[in-house]
């Protein structure tokens, strides 16, 4: 099972039949126990498991279960994707236990799909929270919490904003859960938008050869690679290595791209098979469609680019 996927907003809404929650700025995780077993999933469906070794405590619940929810790793007290980056892509079990006792997560889990072997997907959201909070998660010791919901969505979109954090979601407490959808029953309003786009080609770092000194990204659709723009902070040091070790083995002859780019953004690239995915965070878009003041954050080794296809804006 996929996830249901929200839809960019422009405003809050507002009235009894909505309900709203932080968002939160991690990776997207199902958690199916079962037997006492914990198998987790990623946005795309791959395994995700071993991963993050330390929800395995959620075998502990004794029923089974399916949840959705987000791993987030808090640094101060909010969610850091750039924390989170590293621990994304761990295929090793040791690896990962050792980024479990360095670099700590959080599972926040915001729905149920599942309860006591019964798929629960077509009861509405109330329902499916009242079953959640009947699981009483907190009683079983682990790294996870069942956030708060609000009814004034718009108090709560500025609270985020003044904490630094996400930004909101809100959702029709009717609603049911469509899994691999994108649902306008469900509707995203972040402060500062962070996407997932695909790496299309990179630029070396000024005086260098092989140095990662920026990436030229896109975003998929009907007619193609759509060209995002050129993306350099963040990019500076060990970030930069990995992403360039990433694209190394992946270099091509001709740009991705659907359309011709300008002559400053090719000159000096070097392209490569449309495959990695990364987060980037960004002031929207500007001129040309491009992204405005984009910074990479990290690769999302658990996204391909078929799954950005459903991506708004």
């Amino acid at each position: 099972m996929r996830p249901m996927l929200a839809t960019a907003a422009t405003h809050v809404l507002v009235g009894p039949a909505w309900v709203h929650e932080v968002k939160w700025d991690g990776m997207r995780v199902l958690a199916s126990v079962a037997d006492g077993a914990v198998r987790l999933s990623a946005r795309s469906g791959a395994d995700a498991t071993v991963r993050f070794p330390e929800l395995a405590a959620l075998g502990g619940l004794g029923t089974d279960v399916l949840l959705d929810g987000e791993v987030v790793a808090l640094d101060g007290g909010r969610p850091s994707f750039g924390l989170l980056a590293e621990r994304i892509h761990v295929a090793s079990a040791v690896t990962a236990a050792a980024l479990a006792a360095d670099r700590p997560i959080t599972y926040v889990v915001f729905d149920v799909l599942r309860v006591a072997g019964h798929e629960i997907v077509d009861q509405p959201w109330s329902v499916r929270r009242e079953l959640l909070e009947r699981l009483d998660l907190p009683a079983v010791a682990g790294p996870w919490l069942v956030p708060e919901v609000y009814a004034d969505g718009a108090a709560l979109h500025e609270a985020t904003r003044v904490q630094g954090l996400e930004g909101v979601v809100s959702k029709r407490c009717s609603s049911t859960y469509r899994p691999g959808t994108l649902s306008r029953d469900w509707l995203k309003l972040p402060h500062r938008a962070t996407r997932s786009v695909v790496v299309g080609g990179w630029r070396p770092e000024t005086g260098t050869r092989d140095r990662l000194g920026a990436v030229l990204v896109g975003t998929p659709g009907a007619g193609g690679l759509r060209f995002d723009g050129r993306v350099g902070s963040g990019l500076a040091g060990a970030a930069g290595d990995t992403l360039r070790a990433l694209l190394g083995p992946l270099a091509a002859d001709e740009p991705p791209f659907a359309e011709p780019l300008a002559r400053e953004d090719a000159v000096g690239a070097r392209w490569v098979r449309p495959e990695v995915v990364v987060e980037v965070r960004s002031l929207g878009r500007g001129a040309g469609g491009r992204l405005r003041q984009p910074a990479y954050l990290g690769v999302r080794t658990d996204l391909g680019p078929d799954d950005l296809t459903a991506q708004e804006g």
